[in-house]
Formats: C-alpha cells, structure tokens, sequence
C-alpha cells in the first residue's frame, strides 16, 4: 500500500513506495532467462508442428490428384460410349506433338499431351490435366514430366503418363491401347507379357493414368530426378476399371 508525507509548508509531496501488494507493479519487462524461455517454448512447438503441416499438404495435393483422376476417367468413358467402346487412334496427334521416346527414363513417351486435345469436348477444364504435386523444380522443368500442348483452339499443360499409349509404331504394338476396345487392351496386354505389366487378370490390375515418376533404381534416370515422384514414396495411378488408388513404391523417395 502507498504511503504520502506532508512538508512543513503543509504543501503535499506524495511519495510512493512499491510493495509486495501493489497491483500496479513498475516493472513488467521480462528478464533474459524468460524471454530465452519464450523462444525456446516456441521452436519446440515449431519443430513438432511444421512436419505434421508438410503432410497435411502433401496430402492434400494428393487427394486433389485423384480427384483429377477420377475426371478424366470419365471423359474417357464418355469417349468410349461415343465411339462404340473403342480407344482413341491419334497416334498422328501424338507423332505431331513434340513425340520423343526417351532412351533413359522413360524409355518411350507416355506424355499424355494428346490426350488433353481428344478429350478437350469431353473435359472442359485443363487445370485437371496438371497434377499438382509437380509445381517446383526440378520435376517442374522436366521435359518427361510436363508436355506443353500448343493448338489453333486449345492450349495446355498436361503432366500424367499414359504407358499404353506411349508409341506411334504402325501397326499398332501388341502392348498398346489404340483404337482397341478395353477388354481387347487387357487380351493383348497379357499376351505381350509387358515385364512392367506383368499378366493382368482384368481391368482393376491394369493402369491407364499415372502419374511421372523416377525410380531410384534405374541407372539410366538423370542425377537430379532420380527417386523423385509426383507424391513422396509413392504415386496415383487411375486402373482400367476407373478406380484410382496411391501406390507406394519403394523406388521414390
């Protein structure tokens, strides 16, 4: 409690003396100790909190992935109902648009470039074609991971493969989809006995979309892209049958 003195002059000088009980302290400043304390407390909780926000994220992008499966899954289906269950031939189309099959990884084109062309009355938004965990470097600037689509009316990017899809051979390769029906597809598909897709039983094993990837275990991928994938340790991949699904593989990182 504040005590107050008078002078002889009967003039009032109030003096204020800090107590113990004095609800209005002068000092409030933190001490070194405390403001060390602060800072501790807080790049504690940063460190537990900022990994759980990288997953969240990641995972949002891949949910967001599939989703962008999902719809093209059904500009294809709407496709085959309008062409009597058949694929799409353009290998004319994908010839034209910048065709490379790699001799390090992949070791042909599946760039779905043309695809995002064919599919375009079907599918009216591009943005589906990107998936959108390739956003940064160095899977963003990779030429086997994203085709720019360059068209008199329709303009894109498109970043998922097609393996089956993935030659312009005349006649069509036994592994390929062209043209074919998918029970077809599935048929030859096992008679190609592809070491990648092994012996299918039916449509749910077989993979239409996928997104880019770049096993660690090939020689042949490029230093800066080797292990890196769309999605850590794994990828989406869009089946035959029109389920999607995330594949973990021990090949990425």
């Amino acid at each position: 409690m504040s005590k107050s003195a008078r002078s002889p002059d009967n003039t009032r000088n109030a003096v204020y003396v800090d107590s113990p009980f004095d609800p209005c302290p002068l000092s409030l400043a933190f001490s070194l100790i405390e403001l060390l304390v602060v800072i501790a407390i807080i790049a504690i909780l940063a460190s537990l909190l900022l990994p759980a926000l990288a997953r969240a994220k990641e995972r949002t992008r891949q949910v967001a992935c599939l989703s962008n499966l999902r719809q093209l899954d059904l500009g294809f289906r709407m496709y085959l109902s309008e062409h009597h269950d058949r694929f799409p031939d353009r290998r004319d189309l994908k010839a034209a648009l910048d065709y490379r099959p790699w001799t390090s990884w992949p070791p042909s084109d599946p760039r779905g470039g043309w695809a995002a062309i064919v599919l375009s009355n079907q599918l009216g938004n591009d943005a589906i074609w990107m998936c959108p965990g390739i956003l940064a470097p160095p899977l963003r600037n990779a030429t086997q991971a994203v085709q720019f689509v360059h068209a008199p009316d329709h303009g894109s990017q498109v970043s998922y493969w097609l393996w089956r899809f993935d030659r312009t051979n005349d006649p069509v390769e036994i592994d390929n989809f062209w043209g074919k029906t998918p029970e077809q597809a599935v048929v030859d598909l096992r008679a190609a006995n592809n070491p990648q897709a092994g012996q299918p039983e039916s449509p749910s094993e077989v993979e239409l979309i996928v997104d880019p990837y770049f096993p660690k275990t090939i020689p042949t991928v490029p230093p800066e892209l080797k292990g890196l994938a769309a999605h850590s340790r794994g990828r989406n991949r869009l089946m035959l049958d029109g389920h999607a699904q995330f594949l973990r593989d021990q090949r990425l990182r």
